[in-house]
Order: C-alpha cells, then structure tokens, then sequence
C-alpha cells in the first residue's frame, strides 16, 4: 500500500458499525427485548457488543494509519506532536460525550477520549507489546470483577447508573463497570492499532486476519458454549446466573470470552470489508456507504439527539416492539446513508468531523 492511500473498506466496516450501533441502541431504548419473533430477535442479538467492538477496533487501526509516517521516520519529536493531536481530539471526542451523557447512558464517546488517550502513548509499541497491553486490560478486568462488585449502582431491568455523577461513580463506571469501560474495553483499541500496521491491501494479508478473527471468535463461542453447559448441568438454580456471566460471550460482563468473541468479530468483520470492497467499488452504493463511514461521529451523535429526540416528540421512543426498533434503525441509516453521499459530494469532512479536526489543529 502506498503511503497516503486510503482502503474504503475500513470506511465501509465503520458505515456497517453505525447501523449496528443504532439497531442496538434502538432495541434497548425502546426495550423491544423480547418483543418480536424468535428469529429477529436472535439476529439483532448478534450485532451486541459486536458492532461497537467494531468501532473501536477500527478507532485503533485509524491511530496507526495517522500516525504511521512519524512512526517508521524514529522522529522523536514527530512522534511527539503525533500524541499530542490525539490527545486533543481524545479531549474533543470525552467533552462531547460527556455534553450528552445526560440524554443517553449508552454514549461511547467519552469513553473513546480515554482509550486514544491511552493508545497514544502507545503509537510506538511493538506488536508483541500491543498484544501483551491488550491481555493486561483483559486480565485486569478479570481480577477487578473478584474484588468488586461489578452490579454496584447498576438497575439493569431500567438501565439506569445511581451515583454516575459522583466523582467515584464516575470513575467506577468510566473504567469498571460502564457499559464500555476501560478496563477491559481498550484492549479493542490497542488490537486495532496492530491491526492498522498491517498491509490490508495485499489480499493474503486480508485473508489470514479474516481466517484469525473468524478462528478466534468460534472458538471463543465454542468454548462458552461447552463450559457453561457442563458447568450448569450439575450447578443449582443460584449459581447458574453466575456461571453464564463468567464464562458467556454477552456483551455485560466484558469477561475474557466476551472479549475474544467479539474481537475476533471484528477483525473478519473488517478484513472481509476490506477484501470486497474493491470488487464493488464502481456502484454508487459503495460511495455512498465509504461517505457513511467517513461521516461516522457526525452520524453517531445524530442517532442520539436527532433519532431519539425525533421518536421520543411522537411518543414512539420507549416500550416499542421488536420490530419497529428494527424498521427505526434501517429508515435512519438509510436516511443518514444518503445524506452522507450528498453532504461529501460538495464538503471534505462531516460537521462534527470538521470541528474536530478545527478545534484540535
């Protein structure tokens, strides 16, 4: 891959990312758990924890690739300033979420600020210390879950954080028990940031990540499945909720498993995007979605404050069915697909995308 040449299908992966999210967010919003046919219901369950997983992955592969030239020039200096642009966009990104924490509990956002945080010091690892940081946030996790207790000021039946604006819920939630904590949650970041060094152009490459992530995130699967079926099958009634949660791949608790499975989604998420891409680049679908994905924080933030607010004025944001979750989702990534298009047909960069770099030049 040259230098300065973009691969679409990481625009494209992060455009699929966003309406995963907004699917997810939707569904839980409207609590439509449960609401709808088994085989619906079974098919938005796989985009939980998965699509944001997907996100962050590509957040990282997004910090190598700005930060590659300083990187491989050994500029100290280079690389200094490299940091401290990410570090001010990571500001950027924490204030906005914290601006609309109040309205949504689910924003990522702010959690976003902490991991490039943490992955700028990072931008000059190895692989093998990349790797090894990840498993120390991974491994991290699962010794602060034996210490503490991981349900502390949770109401999981309203979704709702008692003491999140104290300082020590906030830490708590920022970097314990939030919906996408930081401990264990950057390790995605520092993964992706491997992933970003890789030549994802040259197609053998894209294969064996896809083949590794795919790998993983079965074997992760399968190894959950056959633990908590053999662990269950003699536990009594009390402990099996506790044996799910350890050894599950749901999204809460991020425990180990959750994490590999929902890793190892990502990277075949992202690597087949980036194998197909080039193969249906002459549609106007792909532009359209490579715009989506380029405009993804600008979306992000719309499907929250525009989305919510618009379903929320027509009473139709809370206790909806399965189904219209679903429809909600598709008619405003369809929506925001083709306002993409039109918005990078005439400017470089989507509003909020346009203050950042603005703001943190």
């Amino acid at each position: 891959m040259q230098a300065g040449e973009r691969i679409f299908g990481y625009d494209v992966a992060r455009a699929f990312a966003i309406f995963g999210m907004t699917l997810v967010n939707y569904k839980v919003v409207m609590t439509a758990d449960g609401s709808g046919p088994g085989w619906l219901a079974f098919a938005t369950g796989l985009f939980e924890g998965r699509a944001a997983a997907v996100f962050v992955v590509l957040a990282g592969v997004g910090l190598s690739l700005a930060s590659r030239r300083e990187r491989q020039s050994g500029d100290s200096e280079a690389l200094f300033n490299a940091r401290k642009t990410l570090w001010k966009r990571a500001a950027f990104l924490f204030v906005v979420g914290m601006l609309y924490l109040p309205i949504y509990l689910g924003d990522i956002l702010h959690f976003y600020g902490i991991y490039i945080t943490i992955g700028a010091l990072a931008l000059s690892a190895s692989g093998r210390w990349l790797w090894g940081l990840a498993a120390a946030f991974v491994i991290a996790f699962s010794v602060l879950i034996l210490g503490f207790n991981y349900e502390a000021e949770w109401d999981f039946t309203t979704l709702e954080y008692e003491g999140l604006w104290t300082p020590l819920g906030m830490l708590r939630n920022l970097f314990f028990n939030g919906l996408h904590p930081v401990i264990p949650w950057t390790a995605f970041l520092l993964a992706g940031m491997w992933l970003g060094r890789r030549d994802m152009s040259d197609s053998s490459v894209s294969k064996r990540v896809f083949l590794m992530g795919a790998g993983v995130a079965l074997f992760a699967e399968f190894l959950s499945a056959v633990l908590i079926e053999t662990l269950t099958a003699r536990a009594s009634a009390d402990s099996v909720e506790a044996i799910r949660a350890v050894f599950g791949t749901e999204m809460l608790p991020p425990v180990p498993l959750y994490m590999l499975a929902a890793g190892g989604t990502a990277f075949a998420v992202i690597a087949m995007c980036v194998m197909l891409s080039p193969r249906f680049v002459h549609l106007r679908l792909h532009r359209a979605l490579v715009a989506t994905g380029q405009l993804s924080l600008t979306l992000y933030v719309a499907h929250v404050v525009l989305g919510m607010s618009i379903l929320d004025i027509f009473g139709r944001l809370e206790n909806q069915s399965l189904e219209f979750a679903v429809t909600s989702a598709v008619v405003f990534f369809a929506l925001a697909v083709a306002y993409s298009d039109k918005w990078r047909q005439h400017f470089g960069r989507g509003p909020l995308e346009w203050a950042m770099r603005r703001l943190t030049a």
